[in-house]
This record gives C-alpha cells, structure tokens and sequence, in this order.
C-alpha cells in the first residue's frame, strides 16, 4: 500500500509508479495534450496499479465515441482482475465499479458511485473531476458546485492539485450564477496553476454571462500564456474569444479565428464539432456568410450520428446537418435518434423529451418555418439544460427560440423572451438589438 501526493491510498507494488500515476492524474486535470503518454507509463510500470487500468478506461469513455465502450470495459476486466490477484482498496473497488456502470450507460449510477467516493476520500482529485463532468453534462450544476465545496474542506492548500479543485469550485460557482466569487477564486486557481485552462475558461465564462466583453479578451491574452501545452480544450477556449468577438462585431476575426483555431483541424471529436456548429450558427443568425465551412462539419456529424453518448452533441450534429441541407443524412439521424429514444440508456430519456425536438426545431429553422421551430422549442425552453453544457453553450438554443419567434411574427412571444434576458443580461447587446426588432 501506498499514497498518492493528496495522501490518497494507491495499491501497487512498485513504488516508482505510484507518482506516474499521479502525473497522469494531474495531466488530465490541466487538459494536457501528453495525457496519454504519462498514462501509458503508468500501465507499463506496475500490473498491480489497479488504478492505471481503471483511468484509461475514464479517458476512453471521456473521448465520448460508442466505439470505444467495449475497450474501456476490457478496461474494466483489466482493472477486476488485478483487484482479484493483488487486492484494492474499497475505494479503488468502487472506481472499478462505476466505470463499468459508465460503460454500461447507467451514468445515473455513474455519478452517485463518484459521489459516494467523494464522501470518503474527498481528495480524490479523479472522483472530482469525473463526478463534476457527470453532473455538468447532466445539467445538474447545483450537485457540480455542492460536490466540490463539500469536499474543499478536506483539501490540503500546499496539496499537489489544489488549484486544479479550486478550477472545479469555480466552474461550478459560476454556472450556478455566483459570478463574483466564482472569478476570484477561478483567478487564484489559476495563479496557483497557471496550466489550469478549465479556470482560466471559468473567469471568461463570468465574463460572457456578465456581458464584461472587453474585459473577458483582456483575461484571455493575460492568462493563455500558461495553457500552451493544453489538448483540444484549447480551441473551446478560442470558441470563448470568439464569442467575444461577436458580441463587438468583429465578424472577419471571428471567421479567420474560426480558420486558425476553433476549426484548425477536421475532428470528429464531439467539443470540437459543438464549438464549431455553434459559432457558424450563431453568425449566420446576425447574417454573416459562412460559405462552404457547414459541408465540413455535416460530414463529419453524419458520420458520428449513431452515437448518442450525450444529448448536448446529438443537438449539435442534427444543426449541422440541417444548415447543410442534407436531408437524407438529417433523415438518417432522425431515425436513428428516434429508435435511440427507446433504448433503456440514461440519455435515451434526454433524447425522447428533449433531444428530438431540438433537432427538429433547428430544421424547421434552416426550412425557414419559423413558427413550427417556435413551437417546439418554447415548451423546452426550461427544459435545455438536461442536454448538459454550460449555459453559455445552451444560450445557442434560447437565441434561436427567440431568432424564431420574432422571424415567425410571434411578437408578444419574442418581447417577453426578450425582457426575461435583459432582466438578468441588461448590458447584452445581441438582446437590445433583438429587442429593437419587435418594438
């Protein structure tokens, strides 16, 4: 038995690997582009690491592709197999246990097991991170930000991975609309790590809700610095620049930010098609050509259309394939996400009562029946968060309930969206601009 540097109970028998696991660790707190790598040295160097199995299996499931469930449950046997020759800890058991419940799609079971993990051995910094993921692409971000501040207690300031906590403590502050506390510590976790892109993307969430546009980019330029060796996180946050780009007009940046960074490369990774569809989205609604750069992303959404491992993505790819009017390729989606809907999956009920209407309501946009898109998604409007994301990825969704109700000539309908943002946003432009339409 041995201890990682949170003073967490590790079963190995090499003691060099229990550190290589834990740089594997704090990797994947920073969103690292070597995350892999230091995971393979951990794999590599002890077969009694019951926990290196069970993180690759994490970071298989987290990659979100349906081909990739039967690896991270082999995974899962990996893991079961050392804790039946070596032994484990009941909470390295327990870790072994929700990644089969997460490769089984039960993450309801998922998330409370992560939880239940936290209630014993708060510093675990991997129980930390995947239950906040869990319960953000859940909606559920009043448990994201409760999980974390039960645990801050517990934590050691001089502990390696502190800042990347306090980054969790803030990301949840924030999507539970405590801004001003959520920026300070997102700043001081950031001063203590200054690697930590999911702080640093916190602060310019604060800055987005807040409508402080000047002051997000400034924040960006300040602190990217430090995120240079960070994965494809990294061209979320340049969505977040760009966001800030469109807020001031600046439209041919954005388009060339889009080029250089959001679009950099022909992924199908789900983030990177979420940015993408939603930025192209939100400029052709304010009337901006975006020329052939949908033909890119439908292709690329076809071909990840049988997934459905998240909602949030199955959303982005259905607008992808409606802006590109492909109707046989949305056709296919349709039917499969409809069939999908009656599986037994935890987001199987995501899709059934929200998702499908989403992804209707952007293709009756793209068709220019703007009262039919009105109609779907104004019951929902309360509903978008269980597709998961933040708010500022979901508010792409409430733009286009209202896009579609002030082209649809539903005006009372528009007027009181409208006044329900500016109640909460009053310095949001993109809303004042919306509202001078239906005076």
């Amino acid at each position: 038995m041995f201890f990682d540097a949170r003073g967490v109970a590790v079963t190995a028998t090499n003691p060099d690997a229990v550190p290589l696991l834990d740089a594997a660790l704090l990797s994947y707190a920073a969103f690292k582009a070597d995350t892999g790598d230091r995971l393979k040295a951990a794999l590599t160097a002890d077969p009694s690491l019951v926990m290196a199995p069970v993180l690759r299996g994490y970071f298989l499931l987290l990659l979100e592709k349906r081909e990739l469930v039967p690896r991270a449950l082999q995974s899962a046997n990996i893991a079961d197999a050392a804790i039946d020759q070596f032994g484990a800890t009941p909470r390295e058991r327990c870790h072994a246990t929700a990644l089969r419940r997460w490769g089984h799609r039960d993450l309801h079971g998922a998330r409370a097991i992560l939880t239940a993990i936290l209630a014993e051995e708060p510093r675990d910094l991997l129980a930390l991170k995947l239950a906040q993921y869990l319960l953000f692409y859940a909606g559920e971000w009043r448990a994201m930000r409760e999980t974390v501040e039960t645990a801050l207690a517990s934590w050691d300031p001089a502990a390696p991975g502190y800042g990347y906590m306090l980054g969790c403590h803030a990301f949840g502050l924030e999507e539970c609309g405590e801004y001003s506390e959520a920026e300070k510590i997102g700043r001081r976790a950031v001063a203590l790590c200054p690697d930590d892109i999911w702080a640093g993307h916190a602060v310019a969430h604060v800055c987005e809700m807040e409508d402080r546009t000047d002051d997000g980019i400034r924040w960006l330029d300040e602190a990217g610095g430090g995120w240079k060796g960070a994965n494809n996180f990294a061209f979320h946050v340049a969505w977040h620049r760009c966001l800030f780009l469109l807020d001031l007009g600046r439209y041919d940046e954005v388009l060339a930010l889009y080029d250089r960074d959001v679009r950099a490369e022909s992924t199908d990774d789900l983030l990177d098609i979420s940015n993408a569809v939603s930025l192209l989205w939100r400029l052709e609604q304010l009337g901006i050509d975006v020329g052939r750069r949908w033909q890119e992303l439908a292709a690329r959404s076809a071909k990840r259309g049988d997934d459905h491992m998240q909602i949030f993505g199955d959303a982005h790819y259905a607008m992808a394939l409606a802006a590109a009017g492909g109707d046989a390729d949305f056709a296919r989606w349709r039917q499969s996400s409809e069939a999908y809907a009656a599986e037994r999956e935890t987001e199987s009920t995501v899709m059934r009562e929200v998702g499908l209407a989403l992804g209707d309501a952007a293709l009756a946009h793209r068709q220019g029946d703007y009262g039919r898109a009105t109609d779907l998604l104004l019951p929902l409007r309360e509903g978008f968060g269980r597709i998961g994301g933040s708010h500022a990825q979901r508010d792409l969704f409430t733009k286009l309930l209202i896009d579609a109700a002030v082209r649809a000539g539903r005006t009372e309908v528009a007027r009181e969206l409208l006044c329900a943002r500016l109640a909460t946003r009053p310095d949001n432009r993109w809303a004042r601009m919306m509202a001078d339409r239906v005076r």
